[in-house]
């Protein structure tokens, strides 16, 4: 499914226009921020991410808002094998344009990504009184999910990466100035290539009269990818291979091994805003 960027920043233009008889906001939301993946064989552990946002609310009626705004997220998590010590393949090309086999073996490899974006959000409010100074109020919508660098710090305790040449039915494991060998105590970085992707948001929570036009906000949210963020058109081995040495050899990534592979961010948790 495609989906047109152009409608929503055409959206929020008219309702910046508007913004003269809107309720501000600004605000903050931590909790689990999630990179979910379907490659097979990684698991990743959780770690905490947030946004800093701010933006608007236009009052249609009494009980009903539309708002919008802008909002920097980060996600962070830890990436691994499932197996330890774990074998994969990928067809390569030597310095000499003959094709082969790659071979990457690596013991106790990870990576930490890092995951910077832009959200633009869009959404429906539904807000009434429930007591003298409190309104409940659900919010539900949609975020255009731009991520601004998708960083990876990868190391293993060792990579061995060799090669096979079907033509000539040929193994070669120990020639390391052709990229052939063992390399001990792996460490790069790297950073996949993104796209944009929509999310559906929630959130149900409650605002404190602090004033007259000021306003403590309390929620808790949750957010959904549709769709994945990787932007590749080739499998490739999760640590590139290096035609003339077994060192400096570059951090792909685990997820750039499945070019189909559905990478989309989750995120749940509490936002902590001030509506003025």
């Amino acid at each position: 499914m495609k989906y047109n960027i152009k409608n929503v920043i055409a959206i929020a233009i008219i309702l910046i226009s508007q913004g003269i008889t809107a309720q501000f906001y600004v605000g903050v939301q931590t909790g689990i921020g999630n990179i979910q993946s379907d490659v097979k064989g990684t698991s990743a552990g959780h770690r905490l991410g947030g946004a800093v946002k701010a933006g608007y609310i236009y009052s249609l009626t009494n009980h009903i808002g539309i708002g919008t705004g802008l909002e920097f997220a980060q996600y962070k998590q830890d990436v691994f094998l499932n197996n330890p010590s774990s074998t994969l393949t990928t067809n390569e090309v030597d310095i000499t344009g003959s094709a082969f086999v790659y071979t990457t073996t690596t013991s106790n490899y990870k990576e930490k990504q890092t995951l910077h974006a832009l959200q633009i959000p869009l959404f429906l409010q539904y807000k009434t009184n429930i007591n003298k100074g409190i309104d409940f109020n659900f919010r539900a919508g949609a975020k255009y999910f731009l991520p601004v660098n998708y960083k990876i710090e990868a190391t293993a305790d060792y990579v061995n990466g060799t090669g096979y040449y079907p033509d000539v039915n040929l193994k070669i494991d120990d020639l390391p100035e052709y990229g052939f060998g063992v390399q001990s105590n792996y460490s790069a970085s790297g950073e996949y290539k993104t796209k944009g992707v929509i999310m559906s948001s929630f959130e149900l929570g409650f605002t404190f009269e602090m004033g007259a036009k000021n306003a403590l906000y309390a929620a808790m949210f949750l957010e959904n990818g549709y769709g994945s963020i990787l932007d590749q058109d080739k499998n490739e081995s999760y640590i590139g291979y290096n035609p003339t040495s077994v060192s400096n050899r570059e951090a792909n990534g685990l997820y750039s091994t499945d070019k189909n592979a559905e990478i989309r961010p989750v995120a749940f948790g509490a936002t902590l805003g001030w509506n003025f």
